[in-house]
Order: C-alpha cells, then sequence, then structure tokens
C-alpha cells in the first residue's frame, strides 16, 4: 500500500513562493513516478508536473514550467518529492496532489497514477 503526505500548503501573498513536500509512508518513494497535480475550486485536475525515478526525466505543464521546479531526494532518510512554486498568482490557488505511479515510462495523465495523497491547499492573495 502506497501511502503519501503532502505538506507546505498555507495561504500566501502574490508574488511568493512556497516549497510543498510529499513523504512516502511504509514505501521507498524511489520505486515510483511521482507527480504534482492540482486542482482550483470548480475546476478540473490539471497536470503540475512530474519526475521519474532517477531524476534524469521531468515534464512540466507549459504555464508552469519556469516558476514551477520538481524535484526528489531518494535517500531513506528523506524519501521525498518536492515542488518548489514560485511568483504564485490568485491562479496558483488550489488543492496540490502529489501521485505516484508504477509505469515504466514517466506518465502525465492523472490515470497513469494509481495513488494519491490528500492534498496540500495552497491560497494565494492578490
Amino acid at each position: 500500500q502506497v501511502q503519501l503526505v503532502e505538506s507546505g500548503g498555507g495561504l500566501v501573498q502574490a508574488g511568493a513562493s512556497l516549497r510543498l513536500s510529499c513523504t512516502g509512508s511504509r514505501v521507498a518513494l524511489a520505486l515510483y513516478n511521482m507527480a504534482w497535480f492540482r486542482q482550483a475550486p470548480g475546476k478540473e485536475r490539471e497536470f503540475v508536473a512530474a519526475i521519474s525515478r532517477s531524476s534524469d526525466v521531468t515534464y512540466y505543464a507549459d504555464s508552469m514550467k519556469g516558476r514551477f521546479t520538481i524535484s526528489r531526494d531518494n535517500a531513506k532518510n528523506k524519501n521525498t518529492v518536492s515542488l518548489q512554486l514560485y511568483s504564485l498568482t490568485a491562479e496558483d490557488t488550489a488543492a496540490y496532489y502529489c501521485a505516484a505511479s508504477n509505469d515504466v515510462q514517466l506518465p502525465r495523465a492523472a490515470e497513469r497514477y494509481y495513488w494519491w495523497g490528500q492534498g496540500t491547499q495552497v491560497t494565494v492573495s492578490s
């Protein structure tokens, strides 16, 4: 059972930065491709970024490229995937979800991710 726990969300002002973290509980995240998705109120869930098991491949949504950075630390005492958010705007307000996939290739589609965290809320005030 893959259990994911997100943290780091909060209320910030426009232009601020924030770092989200996703930790694996009783599972080595190094075994999985990982991604972040987000969902704003009244909107569909959207892909944010993805990172391969060894960090050699990363994907970003076009609208977030250059403002968000995904990274991971597979060390046993870290076991974390992070999403650094820069230059936040009100349009970035959403619940952010960490997800894991055991696909061989790094996917971007939400349906290829089989385990999800509960989400962490990011609210940006303008």
